[in-house]
């Protein structure tokens, strides 16, 4: 276990500038969001209610009182998100590659440390998570933060309060921030599943080569063929024998094979196709 922890820390490691830099820049853009958004809102009343005339009744009757989702739909608070997102799933495929494309060939290095190689395998998935769930907590912090800032800048008569909890309902941020143990069993039980059939369509390509490429992308399509396989038959045959607590549950059942199988298919390719 100490030897997988030492692996862990030495991942996050590498990508910690990349991570703190992701972090700087969400907090940096969607701060300055909330100021712009809201202070263009200010604006505007300020124009109909002075210049124009028009009463604080007839001004929120007509453009509607603002609320923190004003700005959650906004690009200043969705892109730094897609950012982050996209920089994390680049990574998946890195975390891999650049040991095999670095100056000195690092991945023999790494599998030649004394420790299990399938450690190896979980402590890069394990990085990967514990990077997304950093985001995640970061975002949190930034949420109560931007809601605070918002408040400040508008009056109250003329926005609509939410709470911390009716903000991360709204929309994708429900499935970015769970709102039950359940739900974060499922979601981010679904996202190791997902790394981990990728880790092991890399392993399978740098086993193989050329050949790999296709076999890897046919086992990514295999996968995500057998994982969709329930929701398929209903949309092909049009009925539905399944109760939807029983589709759930063999949705649970599939993910979890899957992700058995290709944890136990990454190890198989560390330990017996890739050689040092």
């Amino acid at each position: 276990m100490n030897r997988f922890i030492k692996l862990v820390n030495f991942e996050l490691s590498r990508f910690m500038k990349i991570y703190i830099a992701l972090i700087v820049l969400t907090g940096l853009i969607q701060l300055t969001g909330v100021f712009v958004t809201a202070n263009s809102f200010m604006a505007e009343a300020d124009r109909m209610i002075y210049e124009q005339g028009m009463s604080q009744a007839q001004f929120i009757e007509q453009y509607g009182a603002m609320t923190f989702l004003n700005f959650a739909k906004s690009l200043w608070f969705v892109g730094p998100i897609a950012i982050c997102a996209a920089a994390l799933l680049f990574y998946v495929f890195m975390i891999w590659y650049r040991d095999w494309f670095g100056k000195n060939t690092f991945i023999y290095r790494l599998l030649m440390l004394p420790t299990a190689r399938l450690n190896v395998f979980l402590a890069k998935a394990a990085s990967i998570m514990l990077m997304v769930l950093g985001l995640v907590s970061i975002q949190l912090i930034l949420l109560t933060l931007e809601n605070a800032v918002f408040k400040w800048i508008v009056p109250v008569d003329l926005r609509v309060d939410m709470t911390l909890g009716q903000i991360v309902k709204w929309d994708y941020l429900s499935i970015i921030i769970p709102q039950t143990f359940t739900e974060f069993i499922l979601y981010y039980g679904a996202g190791f599943m997902f790394v981990s059939v990728m880790f092991t369509a890399l392993l399978i390509e740098r086993s193989f080569g050329w050949k790999g490429l296709l076999l890897g992308a046919g086992y990514t399509a295999i996968a995500a063929l057998v994982m969709l396989s329930p929701l398929l038959m209903i949309a092909f045959t049009g009925q539905y024998d399944l109760y939807p607590l029983e589709t759930l549950g063999l949705e649970i059942g599939l993910g979890i094979v899957i992700t058995a199988v290709s944890v136990w298919m990454g190890h198989y390719l560390l330990t017996k196709k890739i050689t040092v």
